[in-house]
């Protein structure tokens, strides 16, 4: 029998026995519709006996957590239409496609916006067999499903999209549903601390709703073999009010859930309610609610003799062998009529009209709500000039600044100029000030909806800089930010960044599809400031270092990928720019916040940038003439040895003529067949030449180079030098040392690639090597980097 935690349901009458008799029958017809789209292909409303010609000839999807997904959803229905709520559901459980495409298809979203889906039998039909088929839709919940911003099966973020959502979305009521394998993961188990940076006042309102059916694919869950009484003290912990409702008659569980669900949006609206009249005092106990229901619930109770519901083995498809065994055909032929299709459709296969009147209409459908479509809502970012940021670069290379520290007053103003939309939050793992971001502290808190002391630094509830030690939490909501139509940007250090890696890649195959289908309409990008670099790590050790994330994001399809290696701070200034105006893009900028000299003013930055690289001829020598080397690179430190090494070579070996090619927008090295930013072969051929050797010294793995420049004229003659996977505690240079890409190295290998100055070169060699030499015995005896390296600056 279902239970309710006791002494929390508000004392009025139950909700009317013939809207939950039409409620039941509403969820029949959402059962049918999910069983059919993993079976059927023909004869969808059952008008003749099943025949095994009728039967997909590959059956796939998953069954076991559909039918609760579809409760929920039936219930928030009644919700909204009862209390006119602004609500979008969140499917976390992994492959419930099934059941939600059944409702936003039963509810008339899904016929809107794929019209050949119609309301009648035709469409019927066609809505299982595009099911998990060739040309058709996925099995889980994703971005061609209405009204989701969640990928279902992006295994514990759900409750992180879901509070990134409600953040400054001050009606909005998130319907996050929690699967008891999600909730195992750790992104979901930290995520529960989203309530401790939700403020009523001026937020919307997550309810989460841990849905517990005892199994994953082939064993127990964690969470469905606790007790109620752990799991209570748990959530309590977390700082959640919960309510219980379990069981398996559906009749009386129908009640007790429809009773908890109007307490627990009675007390959101009640704490809202006291935020926004009296001002806030403290952090509310949230409601949430743990239903627990028998895995793949009103299926087949057994198949062979063998339990399957209430068991892992309902998890995918209950009955496998229907085509073949007749006896499997005559199980899945009671299980559907179980749900008597013929009182749910009528004869045209239209859901008879006393159960479509039960869904809400226009945007309250939650399949229809522009919080899921959020480029509807999106309002331009209103951003100053970056000039007004610009650091004056008087001679190249003669000039250290802390490249971040410009952007960081640039967030300032955007939190500033953007302050009555509330459309802007800054993400970032504890780090504001470590990475030169802190001038936004000037005009916005860190926000915490918890107790503050007086020696807290910038910490309010009202605050919107969103620090909290992790990357998990950190994307996931700022994803959810974004797709709910708002502006944001994710700083975090670079290794750490591997940390959430997962996130990145889903939400560029989210975005990816997105672009494909016209009634999505465009989002922000996501935008991720990699900071605290690699090579500038020398003080906290091997495990701060590692660039990876370069690697994973060139992998993702050109449509949405963009790498940015900024080499001074007004290139990093005109980056943002472009980042924080752009949509449908994952946007990866990677630059060090310590200091580093910088190389061009506002103007030439704007039009490096623009092109995507350039020739630096104020430190090149080959004047018109064709040279014998180039020297390229791509980053802050690369970019600080290469022009070290040019300029060693120009006062040691004035013969050797050397270009010098910066990279700023990584993906320019691509073909312009593979990618949209890429360079024709003529434009890369007047850089890099035809056939002249090119040292390049790159902030990340030298294999991606490589990848860039496959297909581009004698690729052979392209030397990369990079992050090889070599660190330690010890100094900035010795980090470069360490790889082989300091600036004797590259000197060395420039040397070595150059034929025609070959017999000027030996003296030059044994001198690059003894200053490797010496550079090993001056760091470890003083501690410090050789004061040439040290305070080297450009001269003529």
């Amino acid at each position: 029998m279902p239970k309710v935690a006791q002494n929390r349901v508000i004392n009025k009458p139950g909700i009317d026995q013939d809207r939950l008799m039409k409620m039941h029958r509403y969820w029949n017809a959402a059962n049918y519709l999910t069983i059919g789209q993993i079976y059927l292909q023909a004869n969808p409303l059952l008008k003749e006996p099943l025949k095994p010609e009728h039967i997909k000839p590959r059956l796939l999807g998953h069954w076991g957590t559909s039918p609760g997904l579809s409760f929920i959803y039936t219930h928030l229905n009644r919700l909204i239409q009862d209390n006119d709520v602004d609500m979008i559901y969140l499917t976390g459980p992994g492959h419930g496609g099934p059941a939600i495409i059944a409702q936003v298809y039963l509810e008339g979203t899904y016929t809107e916006i794929y019209p050949e889906i119609t309301q009648d039998i035709f469409g019927m039909e066609h809505l299982f067999r595009q099911f998990s088929s060739p040309g058709g839709v996925p099995s889980h919940v994703s971005v061609t499903t209405p009204g989701s911003i969640h990928e279902g099966g992006e295994l514990g973020y759900v409750l992180s999209h879901a509070f990134g959502a409600a953040f400054d979305n001050p009606d909005l009521i998130v319907a996050a549903v929690v699967g008891d394998g999600e909730a195992e993961t750790a992104p979901l188990e930290g995520a529960w601390k989203g309530v401790k940076f939700l403020n009523p006042a001026r937020d919307g309102a997550v309810l989460p709703i841990l849905h517990l059916n005892g199994y994953k694919i082939s064993g127990p869950t964690v969470l469905g073999r606790d007790e109620n009484t752990e799991i209570q003290k748990l959530l309590l912990g977390h700082g959640y009010e919960v309510f219980f409702v379990e069981g398996s008659e559906p009749m009386s569980i129908h009640q007790a859930f429809a009773d908890t669900l109007d307490t627990c949006y009675a007390k959101i609206r009640a704490f809202q309610s006291d935020a926004r009249k009296n001002g806030f005092a403290q952090r509310p106990a949230w409601p949430a609610i743990v239903l627990r229901t028998p895995k793949g619930w009103t299926g087949p109770k057994e198949v062979d003799g063998v339990p399957v519901e209430g068991t892992f083995r309902s998890h995918q498809v209950p009955v496998a062998d229907v085509k073949n065994n007749p006896s499997h055909l005559q199980i899945l032929e009671n299980w559907m009529r179980s749900y008597k299709p013929e009182e749910c459709f009528d004869s045209t296969g239209r859901l008879v009209e006393e159960l479509a009147a039960l869904a809400p209409r226009g945007d309250r459908r939650m399949g229809a709500n522009p919080h899921a479509n959020g480029g509807k809502l999106r309002v331009d970012l209103n951003i100053p000039s970056y000039n007004n940021y610009a650091y004056e670069v008087k001679k190249p290379a003669t000039q250290s600044q802390e490249s971040t520290r410009p952007l960081g007053k640039m967030l300032r103003d955007i939190y500033a100029l953007n302050s009555k939309e509330h459309n802007f939050r800054l993400f970032c793992p504890d780090e504001t000030n470590s990475n030169r971001l802190g001038d936004v502290f000037e005009v916005e808190n860190r926000c915490l909806v918890e107790k503050i002391l007086p020696i807290d630094d910038h910490v309010s509830p009202d605050g919107r800089v969103m620090e909290v030690l992790s990357e998990h939490l950190c994307q996931g909501w700022l994803e959810g930010f974004l797709l709910t139509g708002r502006h944001g940007l994710f700083a975090t250090y670079e290794a750490f960044a591997m940390v959430s890696d997962s996130m990145t890649v889903q939400h560029a195959k989210w975005l990816q599809e997105g672009i494909k289908l016209p009634w999505r309409v465009p989002v922000s990008s996501l935008n991720l400031l990699l900071t605290s670099t690699c090579w500038r790590n020398d003080h906290n050790g091997f495990s701060h270092q590692g660039p990876g994330l370069i690697d994973t994001v060139l992998s993702k399809k050109g449509s949405v990928a963009r790498i940015y290696l900024p080499p001074d701070a007004n290139c990093l200034l005109s980056i943002a720019d472009h980042c924080l105006r752009s949509r449908d893009y994952v946007n990866l900028i990677v630059i060090d916040k310590q200091l580093h000299l910088q190389y061009l003013n506002m103007h030439e930055a704007v039009d490096h940038c623009n092109r995507g690289l350039s020739t630096w001829n104020w430190a090149s020598n080959n004047d018109k003439l064709e040279p014998d080397v180039v020297l390229a690179c791509a980053g802050d430190v690369p970019t600080l040895e290469t022009i070290a090494a040019a300029h060693w070579l120009r006062h040691h070996l004035p013969e050797m003529k050397v270009r010098v090619v910066n990279v700023v927008d990584l993906m320019s090295l691509y073909p312009s067949y593979f990618h949209p930013h890429g360079i024709s072969n003529t434009t890369f051929i007047e850089h890099f030449t035809e056939n002249k050797p090119v040292v390049f010294a790159f902030h990340g793995y030298q294999r991606a180079i490589h990848q860039l420049i496959h297909g581009r004229p004698n690729t052979p003659r392209f030397h990369v030098r990079g992050f090889v996977e070599e660190g330690t505690t010890t100094t900035p240079f010795d980090m470069v040392v360490l790889n082989g890409m300091s600036r004797y190295h590259l000197c060395l290998e420039a040397m070595k690639r150059t034929p025609r100055v070959q017999n000027l070169t030996p003296p030059l060699i044994e001198q690059c090597n003894a200053m490797l030499e010496k550079h090993h015995s001056y760091v470890r005896q003083h501690l410090e980097d050789m004061p040439e390296v040290r305070d080297w600056v450009w001269t003529d």
